[in-house]
């Protein structure tokens, strides 16, 4: 059973820092591209940030270039998403996914919110 467990959201100040963990299982983790999207209230959801297999290459939405960076550990079926400079408009809930050909996967999602 292929499990994407997110952890690492929560409160944050504008400005802040936050790092997302997606611990994967139940599948060969190193053969897989990674990605982490988002749903904003009232919008749909949204590609923040993907990463290549063997973590090469990244791509990033427009919205956070510059300011989140993701990374993958394959030793420990972990991807990441460090959050800088976190702006009200990041406020959502995060979701970790995993693909390879027409296998897909998604974790339960981690809540995300930036306020003063």
């Amino acid at each position: 059973q292929v499990q994407l467990v997110e952890s690492g959201g929560g409160l944050v100040q504008p400005g802040g820092s936050l790092r997302l963990s997606c611990a994967a299982s139940g599948l060969s983790f190193s053969g897989y591209a990674m990605s982490w999207y988002r749903r904003a209230p009232g919008k749909e959801r949204e590609l923040v940030a993907g990463i290549t297999s063997a973590g090469g290459r990244t791509n990033y939405a427009d919205s956070v270039k510059g300011r989140f960076t993701i990374s993958r550990d394959n030793a420990k079926n972990t991807v990441y998403l460090q959050m800088n400079s976190l702006k009200p408009e990041d406020t959502a809930v995060y979701y970790c996914h995993a693909r390879k050909g027409s296998n897909d996967y998604w974790g339960q999602g981690t809540q995300v919110t930036v306020s003063s």
